[in-house]
């Protein structure tokens, strides 16, 4: 019985020496586009946290609601504000800058190799993106790289 609780700790200890930080620039003006996450497409393994940088002002990091896997917790950033998010549960989850999503300022997280949520996450991006003025095709693209 110790050892089995010996290698769970070990285990689960050595899950969190191995998680990363991604940082994510939120930017006025990027390498694709006005209004854009930097990168905007991520893939990330379960644990791992992405801090959104507030790079530019009037920026922030929201998750889009219903682009979540089950289960997965929402974020809201302050405006002009970095903020730091974990990834727990693995799944395809969308994110917006709330005061410029009509700009198509979203980006994309693949946790954990999974995407089995994918689907919903595009039915939901389908009625979502009727409000963006420019920028149109953008969610497509960075879902199809999921």
């Amino acid at each position: 019985m110790n050892k089995l609780l010996l290698i769970t700790l070990i285990f689960f200890t050595q899950l969190n020496l191995h998680s990363e930080n991604y940082v994510v620039k939120m930017l006025n003006q990027g390498a694709t586009g006005v209004m854009v996450f930097e990168p905007a497409v991520l893939e990330i393994n379960v644990g791992d946290t992405v801090t959104f940088q507030a790079t530019d002002a009037a920026h922030n990091s929201a998750s889009i609601p219903g682009m979540l896997p089950n289960g997965a917790s929402e974020w809201f950033g302050e405006l002009s504000r970095d903020i730091t998010v974990s990834f727990d549960i693995p799944g395809v989850y969308g994110y917006q800058c709330t005061p410029h999503s009509m700009m198509a300022m979203v980006g994309v997280i693949k946790v954990g190799g999974n995407s089995s949520n994918i689907d919903s996450v595009k039915a939901v991006a389908n009625s979502y993106k009727t409000k963006f003025v420019m920028n149109q095709t953008r969610l497509d693209e960075y879902l199809s790289k999921i």
